[in-house]
């Protein structure tokens, strides 16, 4: 089996890579219009087929960090967003967008600096990334959020993104969080979001992780 793990579509300014460690298969980039990814073809990716302004949208619409756009000089094109998200996908993962720095995530693995898919049913075999574990094990949470955190938070900014050994995730900077509804939820600087799949107040932890002895880097 190949060990490739990120592959590059060449083109006459850009280069658009796709990552498979952090594909979660979405979609966004398949069924977005236009001839920049099409299914079947060989190479199913070619960025001279487009212009520069769309293959950027397109590949920023992969909420996963897969799929990138590089200069001639290999510099990741994407400015980061001006507010730092995460949103708590129906019955999947947590889904950050923003100025991101995520422990965890290769030297290599560019886009997670912008966009990521975070683990949060606990079974993920890639933690803290998710890799679709959540439909094997049926996790179900359709991403609603009791809390409502700060009335006001300043934009943007730095966001870590911390695990904590056998617990939960630590998110410090400023953002905020979007239920599974899409509805704008809580806000805030800091909080401790559920990675074991089992706290009674997700997406937030709540220990449960230490009664079901969850292990994880």
């Amino acid at each position: 089996m190949s060990k490739t793990t990120i592959f590059e579509y060449k083109g006459n300014s850009e280069t658009v890579t796709w990552d498979r460690r952090l594909c979660i298969h979405v979609g966004e980039c398949g069924r977005a219009k236009g001839d920049l990814f099409v299914q079947g073809r060989k190479p199913w990716c070619d960025p001279n087929l487009t212009d520069r302004a769309d293959t950027q949208t397109v590949v920023t619409r992969c909420p996963t960090g897969a799929l990138a756009v590089h200069d001639a000089d290999g510099l990741l094109v994407e400015a980061v967003p001006p507010e730092n998200t995460v949103t708590v996908s129906n019955d999947g993962p947590l889904y950050l967008s923003g100025d991101l720095a995520v422990d965890g995530a290769a030297d290599d693995m560019h886009s997670t600096s912008r966009r990521v898919a975070l683990c949060r049913c606990g079974a993920s075999k890639n933690k803290p990334f998710c890799d679709n574990s959540h439909r094997e094990i049926e996790f179900r949470d359709a991403g609603s959020v009791g809390d409502t955190g700060l009335l006001e938070i300043e934009a943007g900014g730095p966001l870590q993104v911390k695990r904590i050994p056998d617990g939960p995730l630590e998110v410090a900077g400023n953002f905020s969080i979007r239920a599974g509804s899409g509805r704008k939820a809580w806000s805030g600087r800091k909080a401790y979001l559920c990675r074991c799949g089992q706290s009674a107040n997700k997406p937030f932890c709540d220990g449960a992780h230490k009664d079901v002895g969850f292990q994880a880097d």
